[in-house]
């Protein structure tokens, strides 16, 4: 097992043990540094948080410091690539100033970035969908901000008269993130494949004209 190196250890573990600091957030981000890279070898669910201290340096009672569960190391590896796939998903919609296209664009933007999780970090993707499937906090926040996204553009659409106002906005966006759950839930995911070339095309569109006022 490959032991990681983790620079300025020495001086970081020391002024940690002083009192939480600046350097008790670099020791925390070296262990969810660490523990990404070795999740992504051995996987999730196989590695213990003794695996993670003796792959790390570190003494499994001083990653005990600093996180109180190998989950709560996972969770917040997991709100980091759910956070991508939120980036990836603004990014494509901020390109585009007319509602229907942001729309179209958010479909496409989240199954190419969640498919891109799955194929690129296999073992990563495995953290998300444990998330999903245990409801962990990371997921739920995620899901909030997808949905404030989607009211963000519906509500545009409603303003430039493209999108019709009759049902409350809020069940609006839940029915549409229904529409998206397929790709949105990692969980989910792995059963949508041979669907994802033409989903984000086709599901948008119908969406779309269900929306037409």
């Amino acid at each position: 097992m490959t032991r990681v190196k983790l620079l300025g250890m020495n001086k970081a573990t020391t002024a940690a043990s002083t009192g939480r600091g600046p350097a008790d957030h670099d020791v925390r981000d070296q262990i969810v540094t660490a523990a990404t890279d070795h999740f992504r070898l051995y996987g999730y669910e196989k590695t213990t948080v003794s695996d993670l201290a003796k792959a790390i340096g570190f003494s499994k009672a001083y990653i005990y410091k600093f996180f109180e569960s190998k989950q709560a190391i996972g969770e917040l590896i997991c709100a980091n690539c759910l956070q991508q796939i939120e980036a990836d998903v603004k990014a494509a919609i901020d390109g585009t100033d007319r509602p229907p296209e942001k729309l179209r664009r958010m479909f496409k933007a989240v199954v190419e970035s969640s498919l891109r999780l799955f194929f690129d970090n296999r073992k990563l993707y495995d953290i998300a969908a444990s998330a999903a499937g245990e409801h962990w906090e990371a997921v739920r926040v995620f899901e909030e901000r997808i949905q404030a996204m989607l009211q963000d553009i519906l509500r545009q659409g409603r303003e430039s008269e493209e999108f019709e106002r009759k049902t409350p906005l809020d069940e609006t966006a839940a029915a549409i993130q229904l529409v998206m759950r397929p790709y949105l839930n990692p969980l989910l995911l792995q059963y949508n494949f041979d669907y994802a070339e033409h989903a984000p095309a086709q599901l948008s569109s119908l969406v779309l004209r269900s929306l037409s006022p």
